[in-house]
């Protein structure tokens, strides 16, 4: 019913595009979960969008937003004013909806007037109110605010604050607009890579336009692996498989062409600078050579952990000295273009041979290239145990790769297989809780846990050491959240302190040391297994029982 409505409203005013229009196709795709409702909303907007707005709606829905031009403090300060209610409603307010744009369009006057903006005149006057003044900035929300309907106004708020995020991934887009363009899926997913600018390149340089330059930079889209389903075994012959460790750093791209190093993360961000070790490639790899590969922390010659590598992670500058505390080495497991070819239908037998004939030739010239090596095991048995040393191997676990399979782009079944360690594990109290998001806005659902530790005067206390959200069903989430109603010792602001009674499981996938954390340990991916019913607090695990788990 959605799209149908979405489908006349477009058709009506094909010549006249609007942020209403941008509005409903938000709506439409936040309304369900249908893949083929989402692709036909996509391919009707793009066949009927302005160049202009197709641009922006490419660039947003893959994650290229312009930088929020106003800190959320002063949204709710202004858009509070605007309701004319106490400022503890408003937050009270949020903290039952969850989500700012939401409450912020629900609780300003309601109008029924649309904008005859379109989505490009919107994010450029975003972009220009960056520079504005405070007092420019409240005018141009609350004049805006007023013009625009419920849904409309939220959509608005969500492209202020840089955080529209709907169940729409970059591959679903591109095969709508593979559709509405009739421009081959496969080659769109290649332009919309890498490092382009929605304020001003045009859709017809984007998408229209065949440029030989416009590559030189430019990753190719992923291939991902899927869990294993089932039993190992299910999989067939050991023989046809190609079996390698899974190793725990960033997916990268790592390209040199004419002369020039471009490192891409598998988030499509350009980390080329982040990593100057890498530039010592240039001259020794071949111009033309794409490599898919993990970059990994290498303090003292040997891998290091995520936690490790996240203090390369983000910094502005690399100084002298982080280089040498924590050097980093690409991981390389497979080779996408090879002296300017792209080789991605070869058999990934072929790639992998070619790739380890580019690691003997580099592996006397420079350290920071180094193989992931594949492990020759004939049986599901060896396998398996290979998977059991994942941990001594500083490694995730393993992924499995079928011999003949060429290099696909996103998620496919089939090919690639991932079998990840089982976690690790640890029973931890429950001590505080704030309110989740969506559908769980109602519910206390994100939990802080804790351990024991002794003090300095011999007492036992509980220190918190990680947080989780995910791992339980909708009715244990509601009867935790009873239970923390119940039982709040303290409020500070949308976080409550509980009573500490109840023990969870909690699993997670790496831990290391940490001194930023006041626990001095960080846990990486931790989440909920299961509710310890059987388990009274004295029970649950401490710190040092944490801090054993290293290895």
């Amino acid at each position: 019913m959605i799209l149908c409505v979405l489908i006349n409203i477009i058709r009506k005013e094909s010549n006249s595009i609007r942020m209403k229009n941008f509005a409903q196709l938000i709506k439409a795709l936040d309304s369900s979960n249908k893949t083929n409702v989402k692709v036909d909303a996509l391919t009707t907007y793009f066949k009927n969008a302005s160049p202009e707005d197709k641009v922006w709606t490419i660039a947003i829905l893959s994650h290229r937003r312009p930088p929020r031009p106003v800190n959320t403090t002063l949204l709710r300060i202004w858009a509070n004013e605007l309701a004319n209610i106490p400022l503890w409603l408003f937050e009270e307010s949020y903290h039952i909806v969850g989500d700012l744009a939401e409450t912020i369009a629900l609780i300003i006057p309601a109008t029924k007037e649309h904008s005859d903006k379109s989505l490009t005149e919107y994010l450029q006057e975003i972009i220009a109110l960056k520079k504005k003044s405070d007092a420019e900035k409240k005018e141009y929300l609350h004049e805006n605010w007023l013009a625009l309907n419920y849904y409309e106004r939220f959509v608005f708020t969500k492209l202020i604050t840089g955080s529209l995020r709907i169940g729409v991934s970059q591959k679903l887009m591109t095969r709508a607009l593979s559709k509405a363009e009739e421009v081959d899926e496969d080659a769109l997913a290649y332009k919309l890579m890498g490092n382009w600018d929605p304020n001003t390149i045009t859709f017809q340089e984007l998408i229209l336009d065949e440029k030989s330059s416009d590559y030189l930079s430019k990753p190719y889209p992923f291939y991902l692996a899927y869990p294993i389903e089932g039993e190992v075994y299910n999989l067939g012959n050991p023989e046809d498989w190609s079996i390698e460790h899974k190793w725990d750093g960033i997916r990268s791209q790592t390209i040199i062409r004419e002369n020039e190093l471009y490192v891409w993360s598998r988030g499509e961000e350009l980390v080329t600078d982040k990593y100057p070790e890498f530039q010592s490639f240039v001259g020794l790899i071949p111009n033309g050579t794409v490599i898919d590969a993990e970059i990994l922390a290498f303090p003292e010659g040997e891998i290091g952990t995520f936690n490790d590598l996240q203090t390369r992670i983000g910094r502005k500058t690399i100084s002298a000295s982080l280089l040498e505390k924590v050097p980093v080495i690409l991981k390389a497991y497979d080779i996408l273009e090879w002296e300017g070819q792209d080789i991605r239908n070869l058999p990934y037998s072929e790639r992998r041979l070619l790739l380890e004939q580019l690691y003997d030739s580099l592996k006397d010239k420079t350290s920071h290239f180094q193989l992931s090596e594949r492990v020759l095991l004939h049986s599901w048995e060896d396998v398996t145990a290979e998977r059991m040393r994942a941990r001594e191997m500083k490694s995730e676990g393993l992924m499995l790769k079928r011999n003949n399979s060429p290099y696909l782009v996103g998620r496919k079944k089939g090919d690639w297989w991932k079998w990840k360690i089982e976690p690790l594990v640890i029973d931890a109290v429950l001590t505080y809780a704030m309110r989740g998001h969506g559908r769980r806005s109602n519910l206390f659902t994100d939990y802080t846990f804790a351990l024991w530790q002794t003090n300095d005067n011999g007492e036992r206390e509980l220190v918190t050491f990680a947080k989780a959200y995910s791992g339980l069903t909708d009715a244990e989430f509601r009867r935790v959240d009873d239970f923390i109603k119940k039982n709040t010792l303290e409020r500070f602001g949308p976080v409550r302190s509980v009573t500490p009674q109840l023990v969870f499981e909690i699993g997670f996938e790496g831990i290391a040391l940490s001194k930023r954390h006041k626990s001095g340990v960080a846990t990486r991916f931790p989440r909920i297994l299961r509710w310890r019913h059987d388990k009274k607090i004295e029970e649950a695990n401490s710190i040092e029982d944490l801090k054993n788990m290293i290895s």
